[in-house]
């Protein structure tokens, strides 16, 4: 498909029995993309509406995760409205779901039948565990995923494991799905076939921890927790810095390692000294190496220690909090329209189109049930089919 104004999958049409974080996620992706996003919710909604009440009365996680999606009220248990959502995902190119284990295929939506009555149909189910393994049928949210995959064991400090700050089972999960799902159209492109896509929150977490199990299953160990320390680097954290506030500083090399101690320490001595040349050395040696830092450290406000690291070319960074973010200079912004009214969300982080800030309209979050009578009306007889 080639890009125009409405955006390169204009004309796709995605029908998705979704809640909560992962499918909405990918198919928020697909929306701001230009596809037509289906979302079909129960009576009461999707639970996600309703994790908060932040944005004017309306949920932050559901403001952020469906705009551009038309919503359709279905309860696919019903005769009628099971036959209506048939017909919808009929003249469908992309059908995803993550209700629970068998939920789908109960209700008769199997991924697999579905593709045999529609050929050209392109099917992703997100589950928590797989369709297979003693896991498959077991309930799993974010938390429980973060646990079970070890990722939590290698967050937080020394002392104790800590969940991950934001959802990032589910989010991965969806941007595997959605990856997924943009190979499966240019596959189909060019063979004029739909493919079945099965995505898990447990596997792409366990992708994302190949590095800690390879140390385990190679090295003998796992990296230990560091908080906002590194465990395989050194400098790599935060720092105190004298009018308050922590600058975080990541040295990678020898090279960097120099001239931080030339000048930043002021010492171009430390480079060449056998406590700390080298990685593995400046750990063993690193409350020495910590402690010469903060002396530095702390003769600085802020604005001049960034200017003095910026000067001799280390990375560093300010160590934020969500206050913090929200005044970033770097933040970027985009408008989306929500039933409490017109909210400035952060913007996708893909630009498209010329110019270094080009992006694209995002279209509306949709309330509950907003398009039910429209899509009704739409898909209200016929069959039609791909």
């Amino acid at each position: 498909m080639s890009e125009s104004a409405e955006g390169p999958l204009a004309g796709l049409l995605v029908v998705s029995v979704e809640q909560a974080v992962a499918a909405p996620f990918a198919t928020m992706r697909l929306a701001d993309a230009g596809a037509r996003v289906i979302k079909v919710e129960r009576a009461e909604g999707d639970f996600a509406r309703f994790y908060d009440r932040h944005v004017g009365g309306e949920c932050a996680w559901f403001v952020w995760l469906n705009r551009g999606k038309e919503s359709v009220v279905l309860d696919i248990k019903d005769a009628d409205d099971n036959a209506l959502l048939q017909r919808i995902v009929a003249r469908a190119d992309v059908f995803v779901q993550n209700l629970a284990p068998g939920a789908a295929a109960r209700a008769g939506f199997d991924s697999d039948a579905l593709r045999r009555r529609h050929p050209r149909l392109i099917t992703c189910d997100i589950s928590g565990y797989g369709e297979s393994g003693p896991y498959a049928a077991m309930k799993a949210y974010d938390f429980l995923i973060q646990c079970e995959s070890g990722i939590a064991s290698v967050t937080g400090t020394p002392e104790s494991a800590s969940r991950v700050g934001v959802s990032v089972c589910d989010i991965g999960a969806g941007l595997n799905a959605y990856g997924a799902i943009l190979e499966a159209v240019i596959g189909r492109a060019r063979t004029g076939r739909g493919t079945g896509i099965r995505v898990s929150l447990f596997d792409g977490m366990a992708d994302w921890m190949t590095v800690p199990l390879l140390h385990l299953e190679h090295g003998g160990k796992a990296p230990a927790r560091t908080g906002l320390s590194h465990a395989m680097i050194a400098p790599y954290g935060a720092y105190p810095v004298g009018c308050g506030g922590q600058m975080v500083i990541a040295i990678q090399n020898e090279r960097e390692w120099a001239r931080f101690c030339e000048a930043i320490l002021g010492d171009a001595a430390l480079s060449v000294d056998a406590r700390f040349a080298g990685h593995p050395a400046r750990l063993r040696n690193k409350p020495e190496m910590d402690a010469l830092i903060v002396a530095v450290f702390s003769r600085h406000d802020m604005e001049s220690l960034a200017a003095a690291l910026r000067e001799a070319g280390i990375a560093f960074g300010r160590l934020n909090d969500v206050a913090g973010l929200s005044a970033h200079p770097q933040l970027r912004r985009a408008a989306v329209e929500t039933a409490a009214g017109t909210v400035e969300i952060v913007a996708p982080p893909a630009r498209h189109g010329d110019g270094a800030d080009a992006a694209r309209p995002l279209r509306p979050v949709p309330a509950l049930g907003e398009q039910s009578e429209a899509i009704r009306g739409e898909f209200g007889s016929g069959s039609g089919g791909n």
